[in-house]
């Protein structure tokens, strides 16, 4: 098996590489495509990483990853099932694509905050004519009025 490199990207301008021995596969008889007939492959491909564990991240990497995925993974192992084309090759590559989409997605820096602003005088004149308008309206619905 050889290394998973991660994509360039925020949080990570020079990417990443994590090691073979960082990483777990696992096969199995696939329930969709290459799963069935008569010489069933075990075309399913299970590819896991303990982030606790991985040398090949920095102490800061392994931290946003544990928060940022924390939903996704069982106890610190993260795992990726690839299992959509009748190939095992396929799906391995599959999975490991996964793999460093999720990792690098989550290894990104959060976006910065939102700075409120007032909103521009011709949208609340703008705003306050509609409100008029829908009043005048609701007005014209209600029965003449006879002195």
């Amino acid at each position: 098996m050889k290394d998973l490199t991660i994509a360039p990207g925020p949080g990570i301008p020079d990417g990443a590489v994590i090691a073979a021995a960082d990483l777990t596969e696992r096969f199995a008889k696939s329930s969709g495509p290459g799963g069935q007939g008569v010489n069933p492959t075990d075309s399913k491909v299970q590819l896991s990483i303990d982030i606790a564990e991985s040398a090949s991240l920095t102490d800061a990497q392994r931290r946003r990853i544990l928060r940022n995925l924390e939903h996704r993974l069982d106890g610190s192992v993260l795992t990726v099932s690839a299992s959509t084309q009748r190939s095992q090759v396929r799906n391995r590559a599959e999975a490991r694509e996964r793999m460093a989409a999720l990792l690098r997605e989550a290894l990104a820096p959060p976006p910065p905050p939102r700075h409120k602003t007032k909103p521009t005088r011709g949208s609340v004149r703008r705003r306050l004519e509609a409100k008029k308008r829908r009043s005048e309206l609701k007005a014209m619905r209600q029965r003449p009025q006879i002195p």
